[in-house]
């Protein structure tokens, strides 16, 4: 190739950038302009409301205010949908778990693409991103975006006086005769700690199906719903191990002999919490809801997430950015270098508890045989 037709190409590849720059910056800034003149956009988040209450957003766009709605437990979208059905079009961005973003509100048709709403270069630049790439929950990819992939190791906690976790080094471990009947374990039938775990066990080639069967049909485990029991069970000797307790870092913390594992050899799973992102069709704020959504998953977005997450004591949440910090996070909740991670939320169909609630019920209906 000759140099005259390299230097023409080089040429025209500049020419492109800057054309691409030139017109994402128009863009930006037309968006902008227009989101002032709105004034004000509405957001619904469940779970994190931290973020909004930091105020780091009305800081960065002190013309835009932040109007915002909180809940748990998919109240937020059983709201946009009451809402809309009285005729009310409120909402323009609805922060929420996978079963409010993607169940409820984009399988009622609720959402506008969010792809097409990501400006700022530092967003849509997917190197950026955990493995290089954007996560949607929908197949479609493009309406409900995962923006946090957390560490979860299991929430298998035992007794620092009767286990050494030294000699577990395979889930399997648990399920060895010498814990029968030592094991206490929350009722998953009830959502909540240890959905996400249960899917991981289901999920997981080394694992699977016939390792439910073995711990709840023939491990003799105890059931409870009561955390503040558990704990008290766990602690006092009464059970080694504790699947799916909740607090017990705060246990750990007034000297009760109970700990958490760290890792095992199948790996962990990466679970989404909270941490999707849907724009609303038909929202009153358009411009404005874009102008959030960017900040949002930009640099400095994560990071007042993480931050604000940490500093209200709530559960930390590791963004998938991964060209932040990640001090906020706590140790056990942040993606680690050589950890095979299976990420459950990767697959819409990997996210429903009800193949996995059927071995569950399997299991332990094959208890109740084996104790008459």
């Amino acid at each position: 190739m000759s140099r005259v037709v390299l230097t023409t190409c080089a040429v025209l590849l500049l020419l492109a950038e800057a054309h691409a720059q030139s017109d994402w910056k128009k863009q930006w800034e037309k968006t902008i302009e227009a989101a002032k003149r709105e004034g004000q956009v509405n957001v619904y988040i469940g779970g994190w409301e931290a973020v909004v209450e930091s105020g780091a957003f009305q800081k960065a766009y002190p013309e835009i205010k932040v109007t915002w709605v909180g809940g748990r437990a998919g109240e937020t979208a059983r709201r946009i949908l009451a809402e809309r059905r009285a005729g009310k079009f409120l909402a323009d961005v609805s922060s929420e778990g996978i079963g409010s973003n993607y169940r409820a509100l984009h399988l009622a048709k609720s959402f506008d693409p969010i792809k097409p709403a990501l400006l700022l270069p530092e967003v849509t630049d997917e190197s950026r991103w955990y493995q290089g790439k954007h996560r949607y929950v929908d197949p479609e990819g493009q309406f409900v975006f995962r923006y946090v992939g957390t560490q979860q190791n299991g929430n298998i906690a035992y007794n620092t006086k009767l286990v050494n976790p030294k000699e577990i080094l395979s889930l399997w471990d648990l399920v060895d005769a010498r814990w029968k009947g030592k094991i206490i374990a929350r009722d998953v039938r009830v959502p909540g700690p240890g959905s996400a775990p249960m899917r991981f066990f289901y999920l997981h080639p080394a694992i699977g199906p016939n390792f439910i069967k073995k711990l709840f049909g023939e491990m003799d485990v105890t059931l409870f719903r009561d955390f503040r029991q558990s704990i008290d069970w766990l602690a006092s000797g009464k059970a080694s191990l504790c699947f799916f307790c909740a607090d017990t870092d705060k246990a750990k913390l007034q000297g009760l002999p109970v700990d958490e594992f760290a890792n095992f050899k199948e790996g962990a799973p990466l679970v989404t919490q909270y941490g999707t992102l849907a724009l609303l069709n038909r929202a009153p704020h358009a411009n404005a809801a874009k102008v959030f959504i960017n900040w949002f998953l930009s640099r400095d977005g994560q990071i007042a997430l993480q931050k604000s997450l940490a500093r209200s004591g709530a559960e930390t949440a590791d963004s998938l950015r991964i060209d932040i910090p990640k001090d906020d996070v706590k140790p056990e909740n942040r993606r680690a270098a050589g950890v095979n991670y299976l990420d459950l939320d990767s697959r819409v169909e990997w996210t429903e508890m009800k193949p996995v609630l059927a071995i569950f019920e399997e299991a332990l209906a094959n208890a109740e045989k084996q104790k008459k």
